[in-house]
């Protein structure tokens, strides 16, 4: 156990590249003996320029709504002086650095400690912000996930080769899709009946007020749902099984990317994905993922890489003209006396 704790920081990154290898080799193993590269452009261009318009649109809808989560946090936490402007580029940053390094939990605290402790917030703070966006995200999940199997039971029959056929059947997915509303409603229960607050090593836990609960169970499905359309958008219209079983796909293929702990879920998203949609063209789908990872992803990331050297670079200014001017304070102090 103590080897784990001291070898933690290289377990978790070897685990995350050890997901990549697999998941690539079991895309080769897919693939193989299928010409891709031209077959893919042909995807690309099949895709109708309105509809790349809507998953450009659905991005920007995702990504507005991780802001939002942010802003929600903050309001849980008392926080009033941060502006939306700051709060906007700072949840951006954190997203698309984390999405794309792994280890999301971990890397975003990181980021983001390093950008609201500008702001006055302590480390406490800011790991109570944390826990409040992965919680709107969770609560996102169950929500959109409930409905679209409570509306949609037989969308898990698109899981039937990756997860025990038991799981695939209609009355499974709506004992699923009523758990997950059940969780949903047990945790609005409890904002309502104003459960007490904990206290755990000196950091005050309280349940989240009414009008936070609201808001996250606005900012959550509309991130969610942002983030599948961008791919529901870019699929080809044949085999397309739906925008709802679409969304839960993406939820379940989203989560084991996650949960991979490999960076930028490469690799185990896309093999998800593709063996969750059998029934449509693998190019088109392919196309899709790679538009989605594209927008969601790649492009995000570049932008975040030049806000942060930015950010960095004022950091470093005011860090030496401080101490140029504690150094002139030295210098010109005996003078005057």
């Amino acid at each position: 156990m103590d080897f784990i704790k001291r070898n933690l920081d290289y377990i978790w990154p070897a685990l995350g590249f050890a997901a990549v290898l697999a998941s690539f080799w079991l895309l080769f193993r897919e693939f193989r003996g299928q010409s891709l590269g031209p077959h893919l452009i042909a995807a690309f261009k099949a895709i109708p320029p309105q509809r790349y318009f809507l998953s450009l649109l659905a991005t920007v809808v995702a990504y507005v709504a991780l802001a939002y989560y942010d802003w929600i946090a903050l309001l849980h936490l008392g926080v009033r002086h941060i502006s939306w402007r700051f709060i906007t580029v700072c949840s951006f940053t954190t997203y698309a650095l984390s999405h794309n390094i792994g280890a999301s939990v971990v890397s975003g605290a990181m980021v983001r400690y390093r950008g609201y402790a500008t702001k006055g917030l302590n480390a406490a703070q800011v790991a109570v912000l944390v826990a409040v966006c992965s919680l709107t995200f969770l609560l996102g999940e169950l929500l959109v996930a409930g409905v679209a199997l409570l509306i949609r039971p037989e969308a898990l029959a698109q899981l039937e080769d990756i997860v025990p056929a038991f799981l695939t059947h209609p009355a499974t997915a709506r004992v699923i899709g009523l758990a997950a509303l059940g969780a949903i409603v047990v945790y609005v229960a409890g904002s309502l009946l104003n459960l007490p607050s904990l206290t755990l090593s000196g950091v005050r836990i309280a349940y989240p007020k009414w009008g936070v609960v609201v808001r996250q169970l606005i900012a959550a499905p509309a991130e969610i749902v942002g983030a599948a359309g961008i791919i529901y958008f870019a699929l080809p219209e044949a085999g397309n099984p739906g925008f709802l079983v679409v969304v839960a796909v993406f939820i379940f293929s989203f989560s084991a990317a996650l949960a991979s702990n490999a960076p930028g879920g490469l690799g185990v998203f896309e093999l998800v994905f593709i063996k969750s949609m059998p029934g449509a063209p693998q190019d088109g789908v392919l196309a899709a993922l790679l538009l989605f990872r594209l927008l969601y992803l790649l492009i995000p990331l570049g932008i975040a890489i030049l806000v942060v050297l930015s950010f960095e670079r004022r950091r470093l200014a005011e860090a030496i003209e401080h101490h140029h001017s504690r150094a002139e304070e030295k210098v010109d102090g005996p003078a005057l006396k």
